[in-house]
C-alpha cells in the first residue's frame, strides 16, 4: 500500500505492543485496516453484534457453546477481540496465551467470569452490559412473584403428571402483599415500579442511600427487610460480601413463616441447604431460584449438582435465563459492540469495567496528517512528563489521560506527522519504561 505519492506506508497491525511477553516487534508500522481485526463470538452472542461487527469489515467467528481448556486457548491465541456471556472463564492463564487480544465484549452484565485485574494489565479493556437486560429480569421476577403465590408451578407439574388438583388453599392475589428488594439498582428499581403496579407496597435494603422510585421506602438493615417483607427479591452483585448473605440465620430467623424468597441475582447469594431446609420444613411457603454457585456449561441433562433442591415443594428453578430475551439480548448486543468499535476503531474506552475511561472526538477524514496515539502504561511517576517530552516535537491537537488503579491511559491526536517521522514516533512512545500498549491509528 502507498500514499498519495507513492510513498510506501509505513507499519503493521492494528495491535502493536511492548512487553515481555509480546511478540518480537515489527520494524515497520502500517495504516489501521478493519479487514486485520479478527473477532472471536462464543455462547451464541447475538446476531445484531454479528452484523454490527461485519459491518466494520472485520473477519468474524463465531461458536454457540462455550469453550474451555486447550480449545480455548487455541482459538484466543491470535484473535484481537473475544465476546462472551457468563459460561467463558477468562483466567489469567488464558489471558496469557492470548498474543493480540486488545479488548473483551462481556454480553451481558456480569463480568466475574474474566481476570480483570490480569487483563487490565495486559492493556486489555473489559466492556460489558450492565443495563440492557433490567427490564427482562424485573419482568421475569413478577411472572415468579403470582406463580408462587398461586402455587402455579406445583398444579403444573400434577397436572402433566394426569392429576387434577383444585384447590385455593394457601393459594394468594399478590395485590396488598409487601415486597422487599435487597439490591436497589437498575433491575431492583424497575421491579419497584411494576410491584406497586400490581398494587404491593415495595421497601428496599441497599448499602448505598438511594432515591426511590414511586411510594417505595428504604429500610436501614437487611434484618428489618427480611421480617417485613411477604416477598423478598434478591439483586446484588456477587462480591465477598454478598456470599452466602442469605443463610439459615437469615431465612429462620428474620423471613416470615410462610413468606417466599427468589434470587436472580448470583449464585452464590443464597445458601442452597438453608433453602431447601426451610422450604421442606414449610418456614417458606416457596421460593424461585435462577442461578446457582455452579452452573452447566452448556445445555443438557447436566443439572445435578443440587439434588435437594428437586424434592422441594412449590420451587421455581430456572436456568439462568433472567435475561434471556429476543429484546435484551438484541440490546445487548448493540450495547457491547457498539462500545467494542468505538475501542478498536476510535480507542475511546468509556463504559470500561477495568480501565480508565477516557474518549476524543474521531478524526475527520480530512485530517490526512493526523495520527492518533493510544498509549496505554503502568501507572506510576513521570510517564506523563516523559510521553509529553516524546510530543515536545508535535503539534499535540487534543490529550486526554486518566488513571484506574495500576492502570494509565492516554490518548493523543497529533497533527501533521509526516511517513517518516510515523516510526520514529511510534519507537519513542513503545521504549518508554511502563509501556504496557501502544497503537497509532491514521
Amino acid at each position: 500500500m502507498a500514499n498519495e505519492n507513492g510513498v510506501p506506508a509505513q507499519a503493521e497491525c492494528p495491535t502493536a505492543r511492548r512487553s515481555s511477553l509480546s511478540q518480537p516487534k515489527p520494524k515497520i508500522l502500517r495504516p489501521f485496516k478493519t479487514e486485520e481485526v479478527k473477532i472471536l463470538l462464543l455462547e451464541n452472542v447475538n446476531e445484531t453484534a454479528v452484523k454490527a461487527f461485519q459491518k466494520q469489515g472485520y473477519q468474524v467467528e463465531t461458536y454457540s457453546k462455550a469453550l474451555v481448556g486447550d480449545e480455548l486457548i487455541e482459538k484466543i491465541r491470535d484473535v484481537h477481540v473475544i465476546g462472551i456471556r457468563s459460561k467463558t472463564k477468562l483466567t489469567k492463564q488464558v489471558l496469557d496465551q492470548a498474543n493480540n487480544l486488545l479488548v473483551i465484549g462481556c454480553f451481558c452484565i456480569g463480568t466475574n467470569q474474566v481476570d480483570l485485574q490480569a487483563a487490565a494489565k495486559k492493556g486489555i479493556a473489559v466492556f460489558n452490559s450492565p443495563f440492557s437486560n433490567s427490564r427482562s429480569v424485573a419482568e421475569l421476577v413478577i411472572g415468579e412473584i403470582i406463580t408462587l403465590a398461586r402455587q402455579l408451578g406445583d398444579r403444573n407439574m400434577e397436572m402433566h403428571q394426569g392429576v387434577w388438583n383444585k384447590v385455593s388453599k394457601n393459594c394468594y392475589e399478590i395485590r396488598g402483599k409487601t415486597l422487599g428488594i435487597v439490591g436497589y439498582g437498575h433491575i431492583g428499581s424497575q421491579l419497584s415500579v411494576l410491584a406497586e403496579a400490581m398494587g404491593m407496597t415495595v421497601y428496599f435494603y441497599d448499602v448505598l442511600q438511594i432515591m426511590p422510585l414511586g411510594t417505595a421506602k428504604q429500610v436501614e438493615s437487611l434484618e428489618m427487610l427480611l421480617s417485613m417483607s411477604d416477598f423478598v427479591s434478591l439483586h446484588v452483585p456477587e462480591l465477598e460480601e454478598t456470599k452466602n448473605m442469605i443463610g439459615e440465620r437469615e431465612i429462620m430467623g428474620y423471613m416470615k413463616k410462610g413468606s417466599y424468597l427468589l434470587n436472580n441475582a448470583r449464585g452464590t447469594v443464597v445458601h442452597l441447604p438453608a433453602l431447601a431446609k426451610a422450604l421442606q420444613s414449610g418456614h417458606l411457603a416457596g421460593a424461585a431460584i435462577d442461578v446457582y454457585p455452579k452452573e452447566p456449561a452448556s445445555n443438557g441433562p447436566h443439572f445435578t449438582d443440587y439434588p435437594e433442591l428437586l424434592k422441594c415443594p412449590n420451587l421455581i428453578l430456572t436456568p439462568h435465563i433472567g435475561g434471556s430475551t429476543e429484546e435484551a439480548q438484541r440490546m445487548i448486543g448493540i450495547e457491547v459492540s457498539s462500545a467494542l468499535i468505538k475501542f478498536i476503531n476510535e480507542g475511546g474506552s468509556l463504559g470500561a469495567v477495568n480501565f480508565p475511561e477516557i474518549d476524543l472526538r474521531a478524526i475527520r477524514e480530512d485530517d490526512n496528517n493526523t495520527v492518533r496515539v493510544l498509549y496505554i502504561h503502568q501507572n506510576i511517576p513521570g510517564v506523563l512528563r516523559e510521553i509529553n517530552e516524546i510530543f515536545a516535537d508535535h503539534n499535540v491537537e487534543k490529550q486526554y489521560s486518566d488513571s484506574k488503579g495500576d492502570i494509565a491511559y492516554v490518548m493523543a491526536d497529533i497533527a501533521n506527522v509526516s511517513e517518516e517521522h510515523l516510526l520514529k514516533l511510534y519507537d519513542a512512545i513503545t521504549a518508554t519504561r511502563a509501556n504496557i500498549r501502544t497503537r497509532v491509528l491514521y
